[in-house]
């Protein structure tokens, strides 16, 4: 499984580094490592960086966007996960000391990821998340349900679709486990993936998880859309947030 990786020379490989673990896996879009300032930022402080090139991105071409779409989109999750126990087991990080981030199809990502092996991960930074996906993939007055279907599925009419999706979809497959901090991030503007999806799904952790993490909402209540807030420094506010919470989940 390709993982991109990035750390200090002077940071240890002995299992103590924290690391924030990114992915996305969807529509074939490929995450190629570019430079990103703030990245630095936490790789300045110590911390190891990694990508998840999971399946359902296009990194090798169409058939690991193939093998990771539709009713083998679980692939994904597990190709997370394996890419976290990888990572312990070549001494970058351990268990428990890993973040977990990923943005609309990436929010599903690790949202799905976190419910297979929540031990392996200390926080979870879930942006404009799609994690009702059973729920909005049945909802044909969404904008883009049916033109979805394509990548997802069709759970209204396909039972088979239905299954595979409501077994994965993070807002269903919450159980009676203990679950890592999370942040989840939305706009109330945005117009692919509607701000209830996050509220759910957080409300819902709180309901269900057996353990003590807390589990936080941000909703941007005016110009929020699925890009974040508009404004020049918005998107260097917003990481200097988010990278705040990793820090603090992690101790």
């Amino acid at each position: 499984m390709p993982i991109s990786l990035l750390k200090l020379r002077a940071t240890p490989r002995d299992g103590s580094a924290p690391l924030l673990l990114y992915g996305y896996g969807a529509y074939g879009h490929s995450c190629e490592p570019s430079f990103d300032p703030a990245v630095l930022s936490l790789v300045d402080r110590g911390w190891v960086y990694a990508i998840a090139h999971v399946r359902g991105g296009g990194e090798n071409g169409r058939g690991w966007h193939e093998a990771g779409r539709g009713r083998s989109k679980p692939n994904s999750f597990s190709d997370f996960a394996a890419c976290a126990n990888g990572l312990v087991q070549e001494g970058y990080t351990a268990a428990g000391r890993i973040v977990a981030q990923g943005a609309s199809a990436g929010g599903l990502l690790v949202g799905a990821a976190v419910d297979l092996a929540p031990g392996l991960f200390g926080g979870v930074i879930a942006e404009v998340p799609f994690v009702d996906v059973l729920n909005s993939q049945s909802d044909y007055t969404l904008p883009l349900t049916q033109p979805e279907c394509a990548e997802w599925g069709d759970p209204k009419n396909v039972p088979a679709d239905h299954a595979v999706i409501a077994a994965y979809a993070p807002y269903e497959a919450i159980g009676a486990k203990p679950y890592p901090p999370v942040l989840a991030t939305t706009g109330i503007s945005d117009g692919r993936v509607p701000y209830w999806e996050a509220a759910k799904w957080v409300a819902r952790l709180r309901t269900r998880s057996t353990g003590t993490s807390p589990f936080l909402l941000e909703t941007l209540m005016e110009c929020g859309g699925h890009g974040g807030a508009s404004g020049r420094l918005s998107e260097f506010r917003h990481m200097a947030h988010v990278y705040a919470f990793a820090e603090w989940a992690l101790g």
